[in-house]
C-alpha cells in the first residue's frame, strides 16, 4: 500500500526528530551519534520507514560532516558559535545535510521542517534565526551540492 505525501512527511518529521535528539545527546556526551539513535526512547516506537529515514540522515551527516561544517562556517563567519544554542546548531547541521546530500527533498521542505523543529525544541526566535541561516546555506548549496 502506497503512503500519501502527508503520511510520508509525518514519518520523515519523526525521523528528523529522532536524529535531532541523537545529535543533541551526542554533543552533550561526546559520544558517536549512531549508537545514541537506537537508544532513544522513541526509537522502538518508530516505524520501519521512520527508522530507515533517520539512519539515512545519520549516515549522510557522518559522511559529509566536513562539507557541512565548511558551508555552515562560511555562512556563520561573523557569528560567535558559542552564542548559538546547541539545539539550533544541531538543527542547522541536520537541515544543511538535507540541503546538500538529499536532492530528493526540496530545499523549501528541509527549511520548513527545520523551522518547525526550532520552534518545537528551541525558542520562537530560533525559527527566524534558523530560517535566515538556512536561506543563505540553500543559496550556496545550489552550487556546492554533494553527490
Amino acid at each position: 500500500m502506497k503512503r500519501s505525501g502527508r503520511e510520508l512527511d509525518a514519518g520523515r518529521r519523526r525521523g528528523r526528530e529522532l536524529v535531532l535528539q541523537a545529535l543533541y545527546a551526542s554533543t552533550q556526551t561526546d559520544t558517536s551519534v549512531s549508537p545514541i539513535l537506537e537508544e532513544l526512547p522513541g526509537w522502538k516506537l518508530a516505524s520501519d520507514e521512520e527508522q530507515i529515514f533517520a539512519r539515512m540522515l545519520i549516515d549522510r551527516l557522518q559522511i559529509h560532516s566536513n562539507e557541512i561544517d565548511k558551508i555552515t562556517r562560511t555562512v556563520l563567519q561573523h557569528w560567535d558559535p558559542e552564542r548559538m544554542a546547541r539545539v539550533d546548531d544541531c538543527i542547522i547541521r541536520l537541515a544543511t545535510c538535507e540541503l546538500l546530500a538529499c536532492p530528493d527533498i526540496p530545499a523549501a521542505v528541509s527549511i520548513d521542517e527545520a523551522i518547525e523543529l526550532a520552534k518545537k525544541y528551541s525558542t520562537e526566535e530560533s525559527g527566524r534565526f534558523v530560517n535566515g541561516i538556512l536561506d543563505a546555506i540553500s543559496s550556496q548549496a545550489l552550487t556546492v551540492q554533494i553527490n
